[in-house]
């Protein structure tokens, strides 16, 4: 086709004509190609008189496979092959998604996920995912508001690398702790709003508590397993006394430093959820008892126990 790469017949042609005698620029006429097409051509292959079809055919598929680029393979996963990768990542994109994450969010994430330490750039994500550029951009801001993706500069490069860090998990443990601390807090200011006998307070309220809740219990994993063993001790003093007792008392019982009885009962009050369903009460100076938790039990149960 005039403009094309010869083929194997056209370069047949040309021998064939060198050897009757034909000007470049007569054999470019007859195959419809320019006369600097067949000067190169003649040139890359050895004098109009040394000029061999098959010879040439064989040094143009050469320089072919040379020019032609590798095609890069997408990294496997433990040595899986490319299309179990892409697998695993559409079902798990999917079970994300089912959490509220956008579809595409959710694939870009995964994909990150179960990238090289170094991360991928937003080309590396367009090609691996067959989406457009407008898409990655907008699901790596997503991730990027919620503290899951951190951008890197590419080495040597001018355009940056996302990766997702070690840290990702703790960051997002601790904005969701928050957040639920947050929306219990709200809670609360709606129950003063509305009132606690509406039933948009009581609403309110059951979702208030169950959000602090949350939040204690996702809180408290901050603690050393040793303070957690201490808080509970206290707890067990006190539940087997069955009446108040002193600082001072409390430590002396159980044969630790003051500070150490300080530390166990700050942990209690600090993290209720350590003592749920209990709850400390300070009945007078550095004095402490147990409770039932108040948001274990309905105002109607309670009622209904003390009959």
């Amino acid at each position: 086709m005039p403009g094309g790469r010869l083929t194997h017949e056209d370069r047949r042609r040309i021998a064939a004509w060198l050897a009757g005698g034909l000007g470049y620029a007569e054999i470019g006429r007859r195959l419809g190609r320019p006369t600097s097409t067949i000067s190169r051509e003649v040139a890359r292959n050895g004098a109009p008189a040394d000029y061999l079809a098959d010879h040439a055919q064989q040094a143009a598929g050469h320089r072919a496979r040379r020019r032609k680029p590798a095609r890069t393979a997408e990294p496997a996963t433990d040595g899986q092959p490319t299309e179990v990768v892409r697998g695993f990542v559409g079902r798990f994109a999917s079970l994300l998604a089912a959490t509220g994450l956008p579809r595409m969010t959710a694939r870009v994430f995964v994909c990150l996920l179960t990238a090289d330490t170094g991360g991928l750039t937003a080309a590396d994500l367009v090609r691996r995912l067959q989406v457009s550029p407008a898409s990655v951009s907008k699901s790596v801001g997503y991730l990027e508001a919620m503290e899951l993706v951190v951008r890197q500069p590419d080495p040597g490069r001018r355009r940056e690398r996302y990766v997702i860090d070690d840290d990702v998990w703790l960051r997002a443990w601790q904005a969701d702790t928050g957040a639920h601390g947050e929306i219990a807090t709200a809670a609360q200011q709606g129950i003063e709003i509305f009132g606690p006998d509406t039933t948009a307070g009581a609403r309110l309220s059951k979702m208030g508590q169950f959000f602090a809740r949350l939040s204690e219990q996702m809180s408290g994993s901050t603690l050393t397993e040793t303070a957690v063993y201490d808080a509970l001790t206290v707890l067990a003093a006190l539940v087997h006394t069955g009446r108040p007792l002193t600082l001072d008392t409390l430590a002396t019982a159980l044969g630790w430093p003051r500070d150490r009885a300080t530390a166990a009962l700050d942990a209690i009050q600090h993290q209720p959820a350590i003592a749920d369903p209990l709850a400390l009460q300070t009945t007078g100076p550095e004095t402490y008892t147990f409770t039932a938790r108040p948001d274990r039990l309905s105002p109607a149960q309670r009622d209904a126990l003390q009959k």
